[in-house]
């Protein structure tokens, strides 16, 4: 995959143009981030949870403007499993690494252990996962070579599957990483001082083993490190980074980066509810042969979190870039801002050359389906800023048979969820807004208001407003002139995930083949 040009969002983008930058610099559910310095380049993954293509690849020059160039995970496995929407399982907190000319990604699936992907070219594919450690409950790996050669690989545990957690655990790897060779070492318990630790990167630094590991929870913790002149302890324990005085919750776990020119920084998530867990990016200076992230202004070694902040130094004054939003679909493939529900199947939709729309087929709901939470075909995006606008212009076919059954719309989706919806009816075309409350335990929908259209082609819009993500949906006819329908909705999270908006065409289960939506073009704006 050649390089793109720098894309530059309407609704949010760190760079300041003034040399400094503003945090977070990803708004966007981008979680438990990991990133590496390769040469003048850096690379940064994060958590995709059930969501495929999952794994994203993200590039910088310069650590605040970012791009996602690929996905390392074209389909999850188990297949079977994962073309099913999986809510809050699948890929949690990956480690990415570059060892012997090699991209390695070390990713958890809580239900089935710890793989590795790897690659020469991180703009092309990855190696199919390989089972590194099964197990249920092992999460958070992150690898390590040693100075001697030799290969570990460290993790923590998750209770819901473990029974234990707040423990981190190492092992002993083979030469080329992809098994674990011993039954592991525990080598730090965070249960008389730090609750719930988890998340730890491990690396090396003047004869010290360090391990950075978020601890207290993710939306109430603080960053903890480790160190031992040992890689198997025992470990010292300071906290480098809380909250302090800011509103900037938890903060949690990332990943220590430096530049040529000698600098260090910290790349963590703050969890924020319905819009997810975005990134920040903190200064780093190390005192008496400990980090202290963000900025220590009482000098006690604990830093906490900058809001604006000068640039990192790489030597080289970059453009701004950031991470996609909207999408003309004027090409044959998906803008990188898109991930499905579930694994992709060719049929759901078709994006041809010349075309210069994405078409999406009225895909059968699952049977007993009561609303969109076992939806696999739901094409989504993350929340990319606190206040933004979404809308997009949509073309129904309904097909030659059965269109009572058949709709296409504009979603915002969560545990909640609404969405405005084009369906032809006995009576022509319709737009109506529905809801959904608690839709994991199988709640149905509710139909709050409609409307009556004059054709097949509509404009679709919500506006979402911070801080409680308040979501106003919108229709119009002619795309210049929009009616609001119904009440704002507050958008909530996911099961682990922030909240997504997107596009979606669906039948109810049992209706006959046929029926489909043009998206003309999808766009974020501020207004």
């Amino acid at each position: 995959m050649a390089q793109q040009k720098p894309f530059v969002s309407q609704v949010w983008c760190a760079d300041n143009g003034n040399g400094t930058y503003t945090n977070p610099i990803i708004h966007a559910d981008y979680s438990d981030p990991d990133a590496i310095r390769v040469g003048n380049d850096y690379y940064m993954t994060a958590s995709s949870f059930n969501s495929s293509p999952g794994l994203p690849i993200l590039h910088s020059k310069d650590l605040v403007n970012w791009q996602i160039i690929s996905y390392a995970l074209h389909k999850q496995i188990p297949i079977d499993t994962f073309n099913k929407p999986q809510h809050g399982k699948g890929v949690w907190a990956p480690a990415i690494r570059y060892h012997n000319n090699e991209f390695y990604i070390f990713y958890p699936d809580p239900d089935f252990g710890i793989y590795v992907i790897k690659t020469k070219n991180i703009y092309g594919s990855w190696s199919a996962p390989k089972l590194v450690l099964a197990g249920k409950g092992i999460i958070d790996p992150c690898p390590y070579w040693d100075t001697d050669g030799k290969a570990y690989l460290i993790a923590a545990w998750a209770g819901s599957r473990a029974g234990v957690k707040s423990l981190l655990t190492l092992y002993k790897m083979n030469n080329d990483a992809t098994a674990v060779t011993d039954d592991g070492k525990h080598v730090f318990d965070g249960h008389d001082n730090h609750e719930t630790v988890e998340g730890p990167k491990l690396y090396k630094r003047n004869g010290y083993y360090y391990i950075f590991a978020p601890a207290g929870g993710v939306g109430t913790g603080w960053q903890l490190v480790l160190r031992s002149k040992n890689i198997y302890g025992p470990y010292e324990e300071k906290i480098v980074m809380d909250k302090g005085t800011t509103n900037i919750n938890g903060p949690h776990q990332g990943a220590w980066v430096d530049t040529k020119t000698g600098e260090d920084w910290f790349i963590h998530f703050q969890d924020k509810d319905a819009y997810g867990r975005v990134v920040h990016l903190q200064p780093m200076l190390w005192k008496n042969n400990w980090p202290v992230i963000g900025v220590d202004n009482d000098g006690d070694g604990k830093g906490e979190p900058v809001i604006t902040f000068k640039k990192p130094n790489v030597g080289i004054s970059y453009s701004k870039a950031c991470v996609f939003d909207t999408d003309e679909f004027n090409t044959d493939t998906l803008g990188l801002q898109w991930q499905w529900n579930a694994n992709y199947q060719t049929q759901w939709s078709a994006l041809m050359r010349g075309k210069n729309y994405l078409r999406l087929f009225a895909i059968n709901q699952p049977k007993d389906a009561a609303n969109f939470a076992n939806t696999p075909n739901l094409l989504l995006q993350k929340f990319p800023a606190p206040n933004f606008t979404a809308t997009t212009k949509l073309n129904f076919n309904c097909g030659n048979n059965g269109c009572d059954s058949k709709k296409a719309g504009l979603i915002v989706y969560g545990e909640d969820y609404a969405y405005i919806s084009i369906a032809k009816k006995d009576c022509g075309y319709v737009l109506q807004l529905n809801t959904c409350t608690d839709m994991l335990k199988n709640s149905k929908e509710k139909m709050i208001e409609q409307h009556l259209l004059t054709s097949a082609i509509v404009y679709c819009k919500v506006n979402v407003t911070a801080p409680n993500a308040m979501c106003q949906f919108s229709f119009s006819e002619d795309g210049a002139h929009f009616t609001n329908i119904g009440l704002p909705f507050k958008a909530k999270a996911g099961k682990w995930v922030g909240a997504k908006l997107g596009l979606f065409c669906s039948a109810d289960y049992g209706s006959k083949v046929g029926g489909f939506v043009d998206v003309d073009w999808f766009r974020l704006s501020k207004d």
